[in-house]
């Protein structure tokens, strides 16, 4: 029976990667699973970010810990596939760097293998990946880049370094559902709060 996962940073989700129980098998190297949305240039900075967390606890790739990595190249219709592949695989963890259709392309590959979003998709509460930020549930858990509160932060903070500000500019693209949300819902609630006009 597959146990429900607690909402955990990465680090504490890599102390429950399996090893055998007994002394006389060999130990089995934990694989972990990385999809990302990116090709492997710009996805090398998280990357390498990520191999280093894993170093400063004795995780060394190709000695103690095998990594998996699979590239959509921003082609979300590839998710599934290679979601698929790695849960074949049977790899002991899958971290997601890409947007919920990538984190929902893995949780539809796998019930069991436990997922772990790495900053990426606005709400995964609105997107039905998890129950609550604070009890998950399922297999999905990790980090997300959720802006609803920091939106408003944002717009707070450049009040206050320029007081007489009137109109901001927001930048955003459209192939980014959820960047499109939050500016044409959440920004302009915290905008009129401030007296501030938005020109998207």
């Amino acid at each position: 029976m597959h146990k429900k996962i607690t909402r955990r940073a990465f680090c504490s989700m890599l102390l429950v990667l399996p090893f055998p129980a007994q002394a006389q098998q060999p130990k089995k190297i934990p694989r972990m699973g990385y999809l990302s949305a990116l090709d492997p240039t710009a996805e090398s900075a998280r990357s390498e970010a990520i191999r280093l967390a894993l170093r400063e606890r004795g995780y060394m790739e190709g000695q103690n810990i095998a990594i998996e990595y699979r590239y959509t190249q921003w082609k979300v219709d590839r998710a599934p596939e290679l979601a698929v592949e790695l849960a074949r695989l049977k790899v002991d963890i899958i971290m997601v760097a890409g947007g919920d259709r990538w984190i929902e392309a893995a949780r539809n590959a796998t019930k069991t293998i436990p997922i772990v979003m790495v900053g990426a998709g606005l709400d995964p509460v609105r997107a039905g990946l998890v129950k609550s930020l604070a009890r998950p549930g399922g297999n999905v858990t990790g980090l997300t880049n959720l802006n609803r509160e920091l939106g408003g932060k944002r717009l707070e903070l450049l009040k206050k370094a320029v007081p007489k500000v009137a109109r901001v500019a927001v930048l955003y693209t459209l192939a980014a559902p959820g960047t499109t949300r939050e500016v044409k819902e959440l920004f302009p609630v915290a905008a009129r709060a401030l007296g501030l006009t938005l020109q998207p």
